[in-house]
């Protein structure tokens, strides 16, 4: 089952397991850099993306955290 809010999501081990394994790939691939937010900015949020993924027989193989940008808050 896939969790709705990240309170759910840190209750079972596999989630957890799934968010550290894509952190790890971001730091991995040098995906981003902390910086300091300039001051009057806003950050960008972000949020988790979950999906159970099944093999091509439809039987459940493992949990998929997927963290992506709120972009829609995107000011220029």
């Amino acid at each position: 089952m896939k969790p709705k809010k990240v309170t759910q999501d840190l209750d079972d081990e596999s989630w957890v397991e799934a968010m550290q394994e894509e952190l790890l790939q971001f730091k991995l691939l040098n995906v981003w850099t902390l910086m300091d937010l300039p001051p009057g900015k806003r950050a960008i949020g972000t949020k988790w993306v979950y999906r159970n993924k099944r093999d091509h027989r439809g039987i459940f193989v493992r949990n998929k955290a997927r963290l992506v940008v709120q972009g829609h808050r995107q000011e220029e």
